[in-house]
């Protein structure tokens, strides 16, 4: 796996989701280096993934509330445990549950094994409220997919939670999980 400083050289059987976040970091004058690489359904790929990356990977997790009301976007370092319980507390909000995939395509465009920060692009009226584990915020560098789990991009922390997060409009709350009950 070679890392590549910017976006493809074709777009040539690239998805346009892919494409729109390789546009919207271009034109807000974000580095990334990004990696193809087969779907990144197990821990073989994802361990050659981190390696290649040489970034905090994170667990991208789709939640809601039991009505299905609220969504959130977690993310929490890859070998933290999650726990309903403890995040519930902190955000106010209880019997949280993974959404279903419908609603993870319906309000960012991405399916699932594809779960990134970069979806709240496709997210204009907010209905998903992003959540930082503090740990992630700690590392320089963040890996995630853009919007599709055959590619994955190395891109600084501070440029992913600040400029991004500002352009698309969203805003974060920091929470801290320790896995336990």
């Amino acid at each position: 796996m070679e890392l590549t400083y910017g976006r493809p050289a074709s777009s040539e059987g690239r998805l346009e989701k892919e494409i729109r976040v390789y546009d919207l970091l271009d034109q807000l004058g974000i580095e990334y280096w990004r990696v193809d690489h087969a779907p990144a359904f197990d821990m073989e790929v994802c361990k050659a993934i981190d390696e290649a990356l040489q970034a905090i990977i994170c667990k991208n997790l789709f939640l809601c509330n039991r009505q299905k009301t609220k969504f959130y976007l977690l993310m929490i370092p890859g070998d933290k445990v999650f726990k309903t319980k403890e995040l519930s507390h902190q955000i106010g909000s209880s019997r949280l549950s993974f959404a279903d995939p419908e609603d993870m395509e319906k309000y960012l465009d991405i399916t699932p094994g594809s779960m990134s920060l970069m979806g709240l692009m496709n997210d204009p009226d907010n209905n998903v409220r992003l959540l930082v584990d503090e740990d992630v915020l700690k590392d320089e560098w963040l890996g995630c997919h853009p919007c599709i789990n055959t590619s994955s991009m190395r891109l600084r922390t501070a440029d992913a939670f600040g400029k991004f997060l500002e352009a698309v409009h969203h805003d974060m709350t920091v929470v801290k999980l320790v896995g336990e009950d």
